[in-house]
Parts: structure tokens; C-alpha cells; sequence
């Protein structure tokens, strides 16, 4: 089939789909579709907690940074820093003072904003001293979800040194939670609760009173659902999902510094406020680090569903020159579905190679699996859509991200395989594979079953469409797929 090139704002593209082959052992070729390349526009906002407000999407999170978008591929930065003039607080020094005189600090940690029944907008701010727990978790509120927000007072308080803590006793840092990191939901009965906490004694819950956003009292720091003896476990975010009827904890493992580890964990539970399990059935309670311990991550790094951890998909042999952008530490997540489009997003910061300690938001889309469990694409957002992929569309050459189950400081780079027409897997990894309806795939690759989806994604990178598979095994492991933009000879 004939090819066109038209050359659109300096770029060179190719119109139309090439000829590509199925052949065993033959390399596919990939075009850019018709409607041409996505354009981005990229935002610094750490620790991004997502919500939507009529037709935009804001993230709000660490250092009172927050942005907008309406297609999850433009961003816009409202605001950067805790500084005078900040759209959401104006002047955080004053308004929230309290705050940072408890914690012996000049920032802000990860914030979540909500909209209750009154129609106002309540963000959950809180502050920490950073090299100790304490720290303190308030409630703020605006008409607006812009701001600006007034105070209206501290929830929780943490790392006590001379008074009893939020729960009457001596403040213990292996046991109590440290208040910060706070995700504020509704269940599917309606009823408010807010997850939260960070390293020290782990991941707690609270019932809340959706009529003034507080919790109840009574509860002192709330039920314990994992963690403890400083194990570095933090960022929880919980997502309700009707069809499978399970409530998803998304949570970071790790540092979160760029050569520090932090990736991004699931988990499920069929109520919000547990048990939650993992994949393998771990009951998480049990996920914590040995007694004496300090960040001990080879102890809880055999719980939960690994979605992401630092990756970059190497250059194939036969593929242009290119620049990467391989993600290093991505984590802190939040995750919204879209009942209009019937999507699954998830959000998080991430840093990059070569890059320190930059860091932007970014989004992709998510899919849950034949077992019940969300697989993330392996490509930034651009509108991609879920269709009925032939056999032919498939098979070739793939570069392979097998995430692992470990905390890993360093990149995983991506190997070739091929996926022929045949079913079969060979290259760097061998197995089997079977596309099941119009885009689900079962991977059989060195033993092991994984469960997905294949779709076709922007990369980025090669500045191009290309077919991607993700999907999960039944211990919770990752494995992403992205075809190699290698016309064919």
C-alpha cells in the first residue's frame, strides 16, 4: 500500500497505514495516524490528588501546587508554591500558621480536595517536620475550587514529644500514624471516609461526618489497615469500582527520591474500611517491616499488585534515532473513572531519567483484568480508545517491561520479543499468547499467566501509534508491552 508524507508545523509525518506483516520472526511496521500527534503541555504538581469539577480535571498536592486540564493532555498550572499571592491560599503563613508552627516547617505535604453536600469545595491539608513524624492535618474550605480556602481547624496531630497523642497515649512512631498524605471519599453507600498516613505506623482510616467534613469523635487515629515500623508505605488512595464491587487502595512503596525506588501498589478490599488483600491474598495487615526495623523494603515488597516502578522501553534495533523519557520513581497517585466515557485514569508524579529531580503529573489510562485487577497502559494518555484488534494488527516485535514485584532503585529496561502469528513468544522471554474477544490477551511468558488487554497508544518517544499489551499475573506482577516502530524492510 502507497504511503503519503505531509509535512505539519516542521514535522514530518506518515499518513496511513503501511503494509505490515504477520510473518513469524518479521518486524511490524507502524504509522501515525490519521488525525496526527497529540500535543501536551506538562505541569509540576507533586503528589497529584485528582477531582473533576464539571467538565475540568484539577490535581491538588504537595507545597500547595495545583493545575487543571480538560482532556488530561493540556495542563494548566494554578499554583506552585506556598508563597505570598498563591491562588488557592494567599497568604499560607497566616491562614494556616498553626500548621506549620506545629511541625517546624515553611511547606505543605500532599493536600485532597472534596466537594460536600453544601456545595462547597473542603481541602485536606497537612504539614510535617519531615525528619520525624510530626506533624498536623487540617481542614480548609472555599466556595470556589480555585480558592481561596479559609481555615477551619486541625483534624489530627502527630509526633508528640511532651503530651499524650490524638488517641491518649504516648505518641509511638512504630504503632501511631504519622497525620499526613490524607484521600477523602464517599463510599457506595454514601457514607464519608478519609485514608491516611505515611511511613511510621502505617495506613489508617477514619469515618467522617460528611455535614461538617471532621471526623466522628471517638475514633482517635481510626483503624489500622497496614503498615508500621517505619516501612516506607504511603500515598494511599481509594477507588471504588461498581462492576467488580471492590474498593482498590492505591499505594507508594519506596523512597521517593529518583534512584530511591518508589512504584506504585494495589490492593482490594469488599468493604472501605478492610480487610484489604493483595493479589496473592495476602491479608495486608500483615505488611509491615520487622520490629526494630527502619525502611526495611525487602520485607514488604512481597505485598501487593506492582502496577509501575521506574522503567524506560529501550530503542530497538531497526527504530529511528529517538530520545527516551523513561520514568524514574512514578508514584503518589490518585485515580478517577469517567462514567461519561466509561474510563479508568490514574494520576501520579513521576521524575525522569537524566532529568534529577524534575518531576511533572502524568496520566494514563486503566483497565481491570478478567480477575479483577486494573492494568495500566503502558503510554501517557491521548485519547486512546479500547477496539477490535485482528491477529495481524498484533503480532511482532514488542519491547518488554516485566515490572517485577521488587523496590528497585534502578531502571527496568525494556527487552525484545516477538509475538507471532502463531501464538507463540520468543526473544529475550518465551511462552504464548492468544488474543480472547476483541482485545483481551492471555500471556504465558517464562511460566507465568498474565491477563489483559491490548491497545493501541501514543509513544511518545517514537512519535508515533503503536499496539501495546498490559497485564497482570495472578501474584501481582506487570508486564507492558510496546511495539517497535520499525517499518518493514
Amino acid at each position: 500500500m502507497m504511503k503519503m508524507k505531509i509535512k505539519i508545523m516542521g514535522m514530518m509525518l506518515v499518513v496511513g497505514t503501511l503494509v505490515l506483516s504477520g510473518c513469524e520472526g518479521n518486524h511490524r511496521a507502524v504509522s501515525v495516524d490519521m488525525q496526527g500527534p497529540p500535543i501536551f503541555a506538562d505541569v509540576t504538581v507533586h503528589d497529584p490528588s485528582v477531582i473533576k469539577v464539571d467538565d475540568t480535571y484539577y490535581v491538588f498536592g504537595s507545597h500547595l501546587q495545583s493545575a487543571k486540564t480538560k482532556d488530561l493532555m493540556q495542563w494548566e498550572q494554578i499554583s506552585t508554591a506556598p508563597q505570598r499571592g498563591n491562588k488557592l491560599v494567599p497568604d499560607a503563613s497566616k491562614e494556616l500558621g498553626e500548621s506549620l508552627k506545629w511541625s517546624k516547617t515553611t511547606t505543605f505535604w500532599a493536600g485532597d480536595v472534596i466537594k460536600l453536600s453544601d456545595g462547597r469545595f473542603y481541602m485536606y491539608y497537612c504539614t510535617c517536620k519531615g525528619d520525624s513524624p510530626r506533624s498536623y492535618l487540617g481542614l480548609a474550605v472555599s466556595d470556589d475550587i480555585e480558592g481561596p480556602y479559609k481555615d477551619l481547624g486541625v483534624i489530627l496531630r502527630s509526633g508528640m514529644e511532651d503530651e499524650p497523642s490524638d488517641d491518649g497515649t504516648p505518641y509511638d512512631a512504630t504503632i501511631h500514624p504519622n497525620a499526613v498524605d490524607p484521600h477523602t471519599f464517599f463510599d457506595k453507600d454514601g457514607k464519608l471516609w478519609m485514608v491516611y498516613g505515611s511511613y511510621s505506623g502505617g495506613i489508617f482510616i477514619l469515618e467522617m461526618n460528611p455535614e461538617t467534613g471532621f471526623p466522628y469523635e471517638g475514633q482517635g487515629y481510626g483503624k489500622k489497615l497496614l503498615g508500621g515500623n517505619h516501612s516506607r508505605i504511603e500515598g494511599a488512595y481509594i477507588l471504588y469500582n461498581k462492576e467488580t464491587d471492590y474498593y482498590y487502595m492505591f499505594l507508594s512503596f519506596g523512597g521517593l527520591g529518583s534512584h530511591d525506588g518508589y512504584n506504585i501498589r494495589v490492593i482490594r478490599s469488599k468493604t472501605p474500611d478492610g480487610p484489604y488483600y493483595d493479589a496473592e491474598g495476602q491479608d495486608m495487615i500483615a505488611c509491615k517491616g520487622k520490629e526494630g526495623s527502619f525502611f526495611d523494603d525487602r520485607t514488604i515488597e512481597a505485598y501487593g499488585a506492582k502496577l509501575m516502578g521506574s522503567y524506560e522501553f529501550i530503542q530497538s534495533d531497526g527504530e529511528p534515532e529517538r530520545k527516551s523519557t523513561g520514568y524514574r520513581s512514578p508514584g503518589h497517585n490518585s485515580a478517577y473513572y469517567d462514567a461519561e466515557k466509561n474510563e479508568y485514569y490514574i494520576f501520579f508524579h513521576t521524575r525522569f531519567d537524566g532529568r534529577g529531580g524534575a518531576f511533572e503529573v502524568r496520566t494514563h489510562q486503566m483497565f481491570f483484568n478478567k480477575d479483577g485487577w486494573p492494568v495500566v497502559v503502558p503510554h501517557r494518555y491521548a485519547g486512546e480508545k479500547l477496539s477490535k484488534y485482528t491477529k495481524k494488527e498484533i503480532t511482532g516485535t514488542y519491547k518488554l517491561i516485566n515490572h517485577g514485584r521488587d523496590i528497585d532503585p534502578d531502571i527496568k529496561e525494556s527487552q525484545d520479543i516477538i509475538l507471532d502469528s502463531k501464538g507463540k513468544i520468543t526473544g529475550a522471554a518465551e511462552g504464548k499468547w492468544r488474543k480472547i474477544k476483541d482485545n483481551q490477551v492471555q500471556l504465558t511468558i517464562d511460566g507465568k499467566v498474565y491477563e489483559g488487554f491490548f491497545i493501541r497508544a501514543w509513544d511518545d518517544d517514537a512519535k508515533a501509534y503503536v499496539m501495546t499489551f498490559t497485564a497482570m499475573s495472578e501474584d501481582g506482577t506487570s508486564v507492558w508491552g510496546s511495539m517497535a516502530a520499525i517499518e518493514k524492510q
